[in-house]
């Protein structure tokens, strides 16, 4: 969501200034956005790590997220509602404190604004993509993860053994499966 959230900001200027919005982006006070790309960067590093414990887990046929969940429409449009929540109160903030800034709603969708809905609407498509797939992957995987260790009739497929090896059985109480403790002692029954 933050990468997603830079896409609209950047996006948005792109459309409303062409080739300019470097300059203009500078002119309104927006030069700290470079300062945060490296922690954007580090964000979708840690949700690539999150997706691929999760896709771990599902090789092991186990389900982190429920089968059914919102549609994909009802997922695009929440996130591109939420992107241009972010956007606004993004710009709402620059407004209050970035010099050189315009502020209230003219700075929000004033000066080529309105394009961060399209853009908002582009980014969260993309976005829903992602999520969507996302999902699918991982329930697709853990449903042929547990297809897999079911085998036939339902029942775990036994181990393959080579049928000319002996392999022998250690006693029980080597293993620590005895079945019982040790017999209590005069001074533990006192």
């Amino acid at each position: 969501m933050p990468a997603a959230a830079f896409a609209v900001h950047q996006l948005r200027y792109w459309l409303a200034f062409g080739s300019q919005a470097g300059v203009e982006l500078a002119r309104q006070g927006h030069s700290y956005l470079h300062s945060l790309v490296p922690w954007i960067v580090c964000l979708i590093a840690v949700a690539i790590g999150v997706f691929l414990r999760a896709l771990g887990r599902a090789f092991g046929g186990q389900r982190a997220m429920p089968r059914r969940t919102v549609s994909f429409v009802v997922l695009w449009l929440l996130c591109a509602c939420s992107l241009v929540v972010i956007y606004t109160s993004q710009e709402l903030l620059e407004g209050f404190f970035a010099t050189g800034h315009p502020g209230g709603l003219v700075g929000v969708f004033g000066y080529g604004g309105g394009w961060s809905v399209p853009a908002a609407a582009a980014v969260g498509l993309v976005l829903a993509t992602v999520l969507h797939v996302a999902r699918w992957v991982l329930h697709e995987v853990a449903a042929r993860s547990c297809q897999d260790r079911a085998g036939v009739g339902g029942r775990p497929p036994e181990a393959w053994r080579p049928k000319d090896v002996f392999i022998p059985r250690l006693a029980p109480l080597v293993g620590g499966w005895s079945g019982r403790g040790p017999p209590c002692t005069n001074a533990e029954l006192a």
